[in-house]
């Protein structure tokens, strides 16, 4: 699959979150944009369209009335938002930012706006405040076909990139808490690793002790630690894996693989579990979000 580069109205609509019939109100009152047209006369945007809108739609969100915004040039367009994104709240403008680094493809992009943020934030807030506001837009965008999967792939391994830093600086530090050894996990055909590698960032500051495993783990594999430690918590992040109705054979599985010492534990987070409304083992503990395990951490 090659590269989107032409998007059609819908697209822009899920991008810019401007409904499709003001975009052509727009194009026809105030010649905005200039899209292409197939030979049955349906509308097709570039890239360079795209960007124009979303330029437009931030200074639009900004309270800038249209009319006005459509007398300006790309240039002037470019530096109002400049100046309004320096008084705009920083996580709001970065959100933009990082879209417009994905739709590019432009890494220097996302460095620098993240390097912004971080003289700012914790790397914390930036996560909770953007990373996972971002995310949930990506995947948005992602379901209904607005972007491709090497869109996709280019935000998610940056961000993977930026937790595996700040992964590195936690685990420079002597642990202070050794009761239990965490050994963090994703099942098989289980690919999202944002969410455990941030649950791994949280542990290690907090002081505890993990083993990162990653992604694509067989639940009897687990099985190998136990010749070598006890007191273990196995930690995984169910977003798409399994599927619901194989949800209960895991835990079930999982749950007898671990209970040869019994202190052994389970810590499960993600959409899947999240719904799950079956009987769960008493030494299987879930979480409804992030921000609980951190309150409860």
């Amino acid at each position: 699959m090659g590269i989107k580069t032409q998007f059609s109205i819908k697209d822009l609509e899920h991008l810019s979150g401007i409904k499709a019939h003001t975009i052509r109100i727009w194009e026809k009152r105030y010649n905005l944009l200039r899209p292409e047209r197939t030979d049955t006369n349906i509308r097709s945007y570039s890239l360079e369209n795209l960007m124009k809108l979303l330029n437009v739609t931030y200074l639009y969100n900004q309270g800038v009335k249209i009319s006005k915004i459509a007398k300006l040039n790309n240039a002037e367009i470019e530096s109002h938002i400049k100046e309004m994104g320096l008084q705009d709240t920083p996580e709001v403008y970065a959100v933009s930012e990082f879209k417009s680094s994905m739709l590019h493809f432009d890494p220097q992009l996302f460095h620098s706006t993240f390097n912004r943020l971080e003289k700012q934030y914790s790397f914390r807030e930036i996560f909770f405040h953007v990373f996972i506001p971002l995310l949930n837009d990506i995947g948005l965008l992602w379901q209904t076909g607005t972007i491709d999967p090497s869109h996709e792939r280019f935000i998610s391994e940056h961000l993977k990139q930026k937790l595996i830093v700040e992964i590195e600086k936690a685990s420079s530090k002597q642990p202070s808490k050794t009761e239990n050894l965490f050994v963090l996990f994703l099942p098989l055909n289980e690919i999202h690793e944002i969410g455990l590698l941030y649950v791994n960032y949280e542990l290690l500051s907090n002081g505890h002790k993990t083993i990162y495993l990653g992604n694509n783990i067989p639940t009897e594999n687990l099985s190998h630690l136990m010749n070598h430690h006890d007191k273990m918590v196995f930690v995984s992040y169910l977003t798409v894996q399994p599927e619901k109705e194989n949800l209960s054979n895991f835990i079930t599985h999982l749950n007898k693989t671990i209970s040869e010492n019994n202190d052994n534990k389970v810590w499960l987070f993600g959409s899947q579990i999240i719904n799950y409304d079956l009987e769960i083992p008493s030494n299987i503990k879930t979480f409804s979000s992030l921000s609980q395990f951190i309150n409860e951490l």
